[in-house]
């Protein structure tokens, strides 16, 4: 499986069958401009959407004909299993942003979990339902989202091979968010990629939890 950050939540995930995943697509140029990542030029087969806000559901940007998998359930196609979590944009139950949905893929023995925009604590049972995760994609940026604080507590109760941080500032999200450095703070395995790209087969994980950061590719 190989994965590239677009940017922001944004992810292509290619599997080891050719199948072309996109997570949370988001809008170029949207919120005032503050979204400056490009558009998507590579055609994908399936999109899935955690929330509807424009950073995160610009499904028209992804070319092709995608299927779009958002809501809760579960659904299987060419080979992937597509899960859902229910849980909150906010700590207060959705009152301030509404819900948001963890999305669970499973392809090639593999289990990626993208975390959307998590905005509170992920309890036990919640973490059960996840069950075992191999790549999580967590916000890190607070503010929408859990912060640094928040997002390295979910890292510590979901321990999965490979965590991969999101949903913060850089030069190219105008938003108010927290940078990554400070999520990576304090961290013992941290590798910098210096790219966009990684691929992550089931018999190469690595223990414990590796961070893994990635450069957004538009």
């Amino acid at each position: 499986m190989k994965i590239r950050f677009l940017g922001h939540a944004a992810f292509l995930i290619t599997t080891a069958g050719g199948a072309k995943i996109v997570t949370d697509p988001y809008e170029p140029g949207g919120f005032g401009g503050a979204i400056r990542h490009g558009a998507l030029t590579e055609p994908a087969d399936f999109v899935v959407v955690s929330h509807d806000h424009a950073d995160h559901n610009y499904v028209k940007m992804v070319p092709g004909k995608p299927v779009v998998v958002k809501g809760e359930g579960e659904e299987s196609h060419r080979g992937i299993t597509f899960r859902s979590l229910a849980t909150y944009h906010d700590a207060n139950r959705g009152a301030e942003r509404g819900r948001n949905t963890v999305r669970v893929i499973a392809a090639d023995g593999l289990t990626v979990c993208h975390l959307g925009d998590l905005g509170e604590p992920l309890g036990p049972e919640a973490v059960e339902g996840l069950g075992p995760v191999n790549v999580l994609m967590v916000p890190v940026g607070g503010v929408f989202t859990i912060d640094a604080g928040g997002a390295a507590k979910v890292v510590k109760a979901v321990r999965p091979n490979i965590a991969i941080p999101m949903h913060y500032r850089t030069p190219k999200v105008g938003l108010n968010l927290g940078s990554v450095e400070g999520f990576l703070t304090g961290k013992a395995r941290v590798r910098r990629v210096g790219g966009s790209d990684i691929e992550v087969t089931a018999d190469s994980l690595p223990e414990p939890t590796e961070i893994v950061v990635l450069e957004p590719a538009l």
